[in-house]
C-alpha cells in the first residue's frame, strides 16, 4: 500500500479517536492553527501495560496553552483586524510530553476529510492533501517537537515553538518547516559557559536527560568547557526517561544522583533536563540540604513550580538562563478576570478542580498556591493571584511572538489592509510556510526575523533566585544579558561579591601564586598548586607553566624566565691571566732563544742542535706558543680552525727537526756498517722533515677542509657554553696519534743515542722532553675527552704550553746556557778532546785530525 494512503487511513482513524486524547480543544476559524502543549507531565508508560493515560497536571502548560488563545482571541477581537475577512482558529492537543500522543495529534491535524478512497491515481503530484491546520505552535519540549516535526514535514505545515531549543532542529535538511522563537542551543550552551568562566568556577557537574534537548545539551557544554579549558567537569549524569516517575527503578537512581552530587567538589551544578526531572532533583536536595550552586537551563529557570517549593533556600544558589522577553499586554488582567468567560475546556476543566476563592474564609480554609494532579479529588479554592503567580512571561511571550508572526506571514500572503483581504484564502501551507521564514517585523521595540536555520536573532536574560525575605519561595529577578557572540552584561558589584578567586568551598585551589600551576590532586577535578619544574615558568592565577625559551632559564621563583649567560673561557678569569703571561714569557723565551742562536749560528753547539733546523724548532715553538691565545675569549669558526690543527702542524714540524737532528747524530757516531747503511740513508734533515711534516698535513689538510672544527653552544641550565667542537674524531685522533708516534720514535733515537759520546747531552735531554710530552699527551686525552665545561679550553691551553716549554727548556736551553756561560766547551778542539776520551775509555783507538 502507498505510504501516502497509509497515513490518510491512519489520519481517518486517529481523528475518530483524538477526542478522546487527555486533553484536547478546538475553536472554529477560517484558518487553524494547531497547537501543543504538554498540559500534563507524566504518562503510564513504564507503570502498566495496555492504553496510554496521563497524570500530573502542570499549570505552566496549562497557562500557557492559554497564551495561545488568548493570542488568537486578540488577533480576532482587534481593532482594527489584521486579517478583516477571516477569523483565526485553533486546535490543541495535550501531549502529556510524550511522542505517541503528540504523533497522534500531528496526523489528525494533518488530515482534512479526504475523499475516502484508498486508490490514489499514479500520477498523483500533491504528496499530502491540504492540512486541516495552516500553522501549529508547539511543542515545548525538544524530543517531542522533533518527532512531530518530521510528520507535519509531509504536508509542508510551519511549526514555530517557542521553547524547544535542541541545536538538531536547526538542521533544515532534516526539519525543513521548523521554526522557533527561542534560541537554540548553541547560544545557550555558549552562554551557560561563559556564565561558569564569569563566575572563575573551577570544577562543575551535569545533569541532562536522555532526550533531543538533555543529551545533546550536555554533550556540547562538556566540549565547549574542554576546548575552552575553563572548568574541570567533576561528573555527567544523564537520566533516563522514567527518572521522574514514582517506581522503585526511578527512587535508585535517584539516590545514586545524591550521592554522587554529595560526593563531588563542584562548584557548580548544570541542569539541562526538563522542568519535571530538575523538581524530583530540588526536592531530594531540600531534603538532604545540599546547598550547591546549580545553574538552570531555560527549560526550569523560571519555573514556579520549582522556585515555589518549600524550604527551597536549602538547595543553595540557582543562576539560570531564559530567553529574552517583555510581557504580553493583557494577559494577567485575562486570568485574573477568570478567563473573561472562556468557554474552552480547558479553562472549563481548570475552574472546576482548582475553583478561586470567592471570600475571606474560603481563603482562610484552603487558598494556597498549591494545584493537584487531575487524577486526584479536586481541593479547597485556590486564589486566582496564585495563578497568575505561575504565569512564565518568557515563555507567554514566545508564544505571543509566534501568533503574531503568523499573522504577519498572513496579511502578506493574503494581501490585507485595514478594510479587507484581497485574497480568496485558498492557499497552501507551504505558501504561509514560505512567507512566514520571510518575516521581518518590529514587536515592542524588539527587531525580529529568522536565519536560514529558522532561530531568531534573539539573545538570553541572566537570572537570580533571590531567595530572601519571601515567604512563597525564590523571587526570580533579572541580574544581566547575554548576547549571540559571546558578549555577556553582568554587574561588576555583584560578580565580585558572588566570586571566589582564590580557593572553592571544598578546599581546592582556583588560582595560585606566580611560579606555581594548577594540576589535579586526585582523581577527581579539585586542583591545588604545583611549583612549576626547573626550566618552567607561570605568572600565577592557575596559568599553565610555560617552557622557558632556549636561551633562557627559569627564575627560582618560577615566575619568569632570565637570559642564560653565555659561558667561554674569559681574558680576566685567573687561570686564563695565569696560563697567558706563562704564553707570553714562552715567547719571549723563544724570541730570546732564536737571538742567541742567530749569534752562535757557527758554533759546535748550534750545529750540534742541527744548524738551520734549530731555527725552524724555534720558530713552530713560537707558533705553538702564539695559538694558546686563540682558546681565549668568544670563540668564533675562524679561531676553532685555528686552535688544535695548526697546534698539530706546528708541533709535528718541531718534533720532525728534533728527529732530523737525532738521525744525523746517529750517523755521525755509527761505525758500524750494518747499521751505519740505515742510519747514512736517513742522514737528510730537509728530507726527513718534509716528509714527517707532510704527513701531518695531509691529516690536518682535509681535516681542516672536510669537517673543521666550530663554535658550539651546549645548553646548559643556566647558561649556555660556547667552545669549539673539533668537527671530526677520526682527523683529532689521527692527529695526536701521529705527534704521539714521531715523539715515540725521537725518544727511541735519542734513548739508543744515549751511548753516544754527545758531548752536549743532546740525546739524553731530547729523550727526557720526549718522555714529558707522552706522559702529558696520556693524560690529557682522558681528561679532554671527559670535562665538561669552559675550562676544557683552558686544559688544552696548559697542555700545549707545557709541551712547547718541555722542548724549550729540556732540549734548547741548555744549549743557550752553554754559549752564553760555558762558551770553553763550545768549540771543536773540546768536542775532539771529549770523543777521544770517550773511546779511549773503551780501549777503542781514536784517529783525529
Amino acid at each position: 500500500m502507498p505510504p501516502i494512503v497509509l497515513v490518510a487511513i491512519l489520519g481517518r482513524f486517529l481523528s475518530s479517536s483524538a477526542e478522546n486524547a487527555p486533553f484536547h480543544t478546538y475553536s472554529p476559524g477560517d484558518i487553524i492553527i494547531g497547537g501543543f502543549f504538554p498540559i500534563h507531565k507524566l504518562t503510564n508508560r513504564n507503570m502498566t501495560q495496555g492504553p496510554l493515560t496521563c497524570s500530573k497536571f502542570d499549570v505552566d502548560s496549562f497557562l500557557r496553552a492559554q497564551m495561545l488563545i488568548y493570542a488568537i482571541r486578540q488577533v480576532n477581537q482587534a481593532t482594527p483586524r489584521a486579517l478583516p475577512n477571516f477569523t483565526l482558529g485553533y486546535e490543541i492537543f495535550d501531549t502529556c510530553g510524550d511522542v505517541s500522543f503528540a504523533i497522534k495529534g500531528a496526523i489528525y491535524l494533518l488530515d482534512s476529510h479526504a475523499p475516502n478512497r484508498c486508490v490514489v491515481p499514479e500520477k498523483f503530484q500533491t504528496p499530502l492533501w491540504e492540512p486541516r491546520a495552516k500553522a501549529v505552535i508547539g511543542e515545548m519540549y525538544s524530543e517531542v517537537s522533533i518527532a512531530i516535526a518530521r510528520v507535519l514535514a509531509l504536508s509542508s505545515v510551519a511549526q514555530i515553538s517557542p521553547s524547544s531549543t535542541s541545536e538538531q532542529l536547526s538542521k533544515k535538511l532534516k526539519f525543513p518547516t521548523f521554526l522557533r522563537t527561542i534560541p537554540s542551543d548553541a547560544h545557550q550552551t555558549l552562554a551557560i559557559t561563559g556564565l561558569v568562566g564569569l563566575f572563575k568556577w573551577r570544577t562543575v557537574g551535569i545533569i541532562g536527560s536522555d532526550d533531543a534537548y538533555g543529551k545533546f545539551g550536555s554533550d556540547k557544554i562538556v566540549s565547549l568547557l574542554r576546548e575552552k579549558r575553563s572548568a574541570c567537569v567533576d561528573f555527567l549524569d544523564i537520566l533516563p526517561d522514567y527518572f521522574s516517575q514514582d517506581i522503585p527503578q526511578a527512587r535508585s537512581r535517584l539516590d545514586s544522583l545524591v550521592k554522587t552530587i554529595r560526593n563531588s567538589s563542584a562548584e557548580a551544578i548544570i541542569m539541562f533536563t526538563k522542568d519535571s526531572n530538575v523538581d524530583v532533583i530540588m526536592k531530594e536536595a531540600i531534603r538532604h540540604n545540599l546547598n550547591r550552586t546549580w545553574i538552570a537551563s531555560d527549560s526550569w529557570s523560571i519555573s514556579r513550580t520549582v522556585a515555589s517549593l518549600r524550604d527551597i533556600e536549602k538547595a543553595g544558589e540557582v543562576f539560570g538562563l531564559n530567553s529574552q522577553a517583555n510581557k504580553v499586554p493583557g494577559f494577567k488582567d485575562h486570568v485574573m478576570s477568570k478567563f473573561s468567560g472562556a468557554t474552552d475546556n480547558l479553562a472549563e476543566y481548570y475552574l472546576s478542580h482548582f475553583p478561586p476563592c470567592t471570600d475571606k474564609s474560603d481563603k482562610g480554609q484552603g487558598g494556597q498556591c498549591s494545584f493537584a494532579s487531575s487524577q486526584e479529588e479536586p481541593r479547597p479554592c485556590v486564589e486566582i493571584s496564585c495563578l497568575a503567580k505561575y504565569i512564565n512571561e518568557s515563555m507567554g511571550y514566545n508564544i505571543y511572538l509566534a501568533i503574531q508572526i503568523t499573522v504577519k506571514a498572513l496579511t502578506r500572503l493574503l494581501q490585507c489592509d485595514n478594510h479587507r483581504c484581497k485574497h480568496s484564502g485558498n492557499f497552501s501551507a507551504l505558501e504561509l510556510l514560505t512567507e512566514i521564514k520571510k518575516v521581518n517585523l518590529t514587536i515592542d521595540g524588539m527587531h525580529l526575523y529568522f536565519d536560514e536555520n529558522g532561530d531568531p536573532n534573539r539573545g538570553y536574560d541572566i537570572l537570580y533566585w533571590n531567595m530572601t525575605g519571601s515567604t512563597e519561595g525564590a523571587h526570580i529577578t533579572k541580574i544581566g544579558e547575554y548576547w549571540p557572540g559571546g558578549e555577556i552584561k553582568f554587574p561588576q558589584d555583584l560578580l565580585r561579591k558572588s566570586t571566589n578567586l582564590t580557593v572553592t568551598v571544598y578546599n581546592c585551589s582556583k588560582t595560585c601564586n606566580a611560579g606555581h600551576e594548577l594540576n589535579i590532586q586526585n582523581e577527581r577535578c579539585c586542583y591545588g598548586c604545583f611549583l612549576c619544574a626547573d626550566g618552567e615558568y607561570s605568572q600565577g592565577n592557575g596559568e599553565e607553566c610555560k617552557s622557558c625559551d632556549r636561551s633562557m632559564y627559569s627564575s627560582p621563583e618560577r615566575d619568569s624566565c632570565l637570559n642564560k649567560t653565555r659561558v667561554y673561557l674569559g681574558w680576566t678569569d685567573p687561570f686564563v691571566i695565569a696560563l697567558n703571561c706563562i704564553s707570553v714569557l714562552g715567547i719571549g723565551i723563544t724570541v730570546a732563544f732564536a737571538v742567541v742562536f742567530t749569534i752562535h749560528r757557527s758554533t759546535p753547539v748550534v750545529k750540534a742542535v742541527g744548524g738551520y733546523l734549530c731555527f725552524v724548532e724555534l720558530f713552530s715553538l713560537l707558533v705553538c706558543f702564539c695559538i694558546t691565545f686563540s682558546f681565549t675569549g668568544m670563540h668564533s669558526n675562524t679561531s676553532c680552525k685555528v686552535g688544535i690543527p695548526i697546534f698539530g702542524l706546528s708541533f709535528s714540524l718541531c718534533i720532525a727537526c728534533i728527529l732530523a737532528n737525532l738521525l744525523q747524530i746517529l750517523a755521525g757516531f755509527s761505525f758500524q756498517a750494518d747499521a751505519g747503511s740505515w742510519a747514512k740513508r736517513l742522514n737528510k734533515p730537509l728530507a726527513v722533515v718534509s716528509v714527517a711534516f707532510g704527513l701531518q698535513l695531509g691529516v690536518c689538510g682535509p681535516w681542516l677542509l672536510l669537517y673543521p672544527p666550530y663554535v658550539r653552544e651546549h645548553e646548559l641550565p643556566k647558561t649556555i657554553l660556547v667552545q669549539c667542537e673539533n668537527g671530526s674524531v677520526s682527523f683529532f685522533v689521527g692527529m695526536l696519534l701521529y705527534i704521539a708516534f714521531m715523539a715515540l720514535c725521537c725518544f727511541l733515537c735519542a734513548y739508543k743515542g744515549k751511548q753516544l759520546p754527545d758531548l752536549y747531552k743532546n740525546a739524553q735531554l731530547v729523550s727526557n722532553s720526549m718522555l714529558l710530552f707522552l706522559v702529558l699527551w696520556v693524560i690529557f686525552i682522558p681528561i679532554y675527552t671527559s670535562l665538561i665545561g669552559k675550562y676544557k679550553q683552558a686544559v688544552v691551553m696548559a697542555t700545549i704550553v707545557i709541551s712547547c716549554y718541555s722542548i724549550l727548556c729540556c732540549h734548547l736551553a741548555p744549549k743557550c746556557y752553554i754559549m752564553v756561560f760555558k762558551k770553553e766547551i763550545n768549540n771543536e778542539s773540546a768536542i775532539t778532546e771529549y770523543i777521544r776520551k770517550h773511546y779511549e775509555k773503551k780501549d777503542i783507538p781514536v784517529m783525529t785530525s
